[in-house]
């Protein structure tokens, strides 16, 4: 689950994080209040969305005037931001923070991941803050000072020294404070379950401040249970209409921007799949888990999900059947395909428990299913009738 800026902000606030003082506002009027609350002569307007690269796409403004607040929270509000991780349809900018202004005197990178190779909770740092990090890592991932924890001695004072050195700082004063940043913003990450947490620009400012001028924070949604006061910072308003429906009936879909839709148990099997369709010249429209538990009835939901999807041009079908029972999904794609009238190829792979019996069941229907025998002559099959269908 994502966060808005304002709202991870205001996480770390209460953790003892140093971040600036701003205000949310969600028109024009409330936008030129904010800055009169915060007083001083130097504000910064920020569209709040669930995605990086703001600032690129016009939705981060300096203004030195409560005119020039105005005018660019007239500009953003209610504008629709591109970005490189909003994808081409973008992201329609409904609220913003108005935050004071700093001196800064340089622009640092600081976050914590879960590192999958070693295993360990993993803290990051570089003196190139402000740019896209993803670019940094690859190019030059040496600038990048990277320190796993060890979880048995946990994040220890060794740990910030090294962050904090690495990133340039010097002076006793410096290095103590960022440690403390670093201290806080690991805590953090571990009290709320955090799959990712990330700072970029941290920032050293003319006063010698160690603090976050952005933030980012993303949860382990399996966690949320514990955490109910992150749970309520939920904004559906950023989540697409077919994801919270899928929600809504225990299916794991993220929408992506292919021809082939994609109905999977399984999260590693749906990875796989998708990896699979593009190996074979195809791109995936959706990754869609129905789960271990998955009824006739929620088989069913998915169909109708994916061919919700105008771009659809086929569909694959990928089953290996443990808990989920290979005729229990024959029997409800046979009657989503029915009740919904599918009418792009349906490619079906069954393998697993009652898998003899779901074959059957797809054989003796009359629809038009095309029958794969392994992975990859279902992913074969299905890009040639999505090309063919095009």
């Amino acid at each position: 689950m994502n966060v808005h800026e304002y709202q991870a902000k205001q996480l770390m606030r209460d953790m003892g994080l140093k971040v600036l003082a701003g205000h949310v506002a969600n028109t024009v009027d409330e936008a030129v209040d904010a800055a009169k609350k915060l007083g001083g002569n130097v504000w910064v307007v920020k569209a709040q969305i669930h995605a990086g690269g703001r600032g690129k796409a016009g939705g981060v403004k300096l203004a030195k005037s409560l005119d020039e607040v105005k005018l660019h929270a007239d500009d953003i509000l209610g504008k629709t931001l591109v970005t490189h991780q909003t994808g081409p349809e973008g992201k329609k900018v409904l609220k913003l923070l108005v935050e004071e202004g700093c001196e800064i005197e340089h622009e640092y990178y600081a976050g914590v991941v879960l590192d999958r190779n070693t295993g360990r909770v993993t803290m990051m740092a570089s003196a190139e803050g402000g740019v896209e990090i993803e670019k940094i890592a690859e190019e030059t991932p040496e600038k990048i000072i990277k320190v796993a924890v060890d979880p048995a001695a946990g994040f220890t004072p060794f740990v910030a020294r090294k962050l904090a050195y690495g990133i340039g700082l010097k002076s006793k004063e410096e290095v103590k404070e960022a440690s403390k940043f670093f201290q806080g913003l690991y805590d953090l990450y571990m009290k709320y379950d955090c799959s990712i947490a990330e700072i970029n620009p941290l920032v050293k400012t003319k006063g010698g401040e160690i603090l976050a001028l952005d933030a980012k924070l993303n949860f382990d949604a399996n966690a949320l249970y514990k955490h109910a006061n992150v749970e309520a910072l939920r904004d559906v308003t950023e989540e697409s209409e077919k994801e919270l429906e899928a929600g809504e009936h225990g299916l794991s879909y993220i929408e992506l921007d292919g021809t082939i839709g994609c109905l999977v148990n399984g999260a590693g099997l749906a990875m796989g799949t998708m990896d699979i369709i593009k190996h074979y010249g195809g791109e995936p429209a959706n990754f869609l888990d129905v789960g271990g538990g998955a009824t006739k009835e929620t088989v069913e939901k998915a169909f109708a999900i994916i061919l919700d999807d105008e771009n659809v041009k086929a569909i694959l079908v990928n089953i290996f059947g443990g808990i989920m029972k290979c005729d229990i999904i024959a029997e409800g794609v046979i009657g989503a395909a029915k009740e919904l009238g599918v009418k792009v190829p349906l490619v079906v792979r069954l393998e697993g428990t009652n898998v003899a019996l779901g074959k059957k069941i797809l054989n003796e229907s009359d629809l038009d299913i095309i029958a794969a025998d392994d992975l990859a002559d279902a992913a074969k099959k299905v890009v040639e009738a999505a090309n063919g269908s095009n």
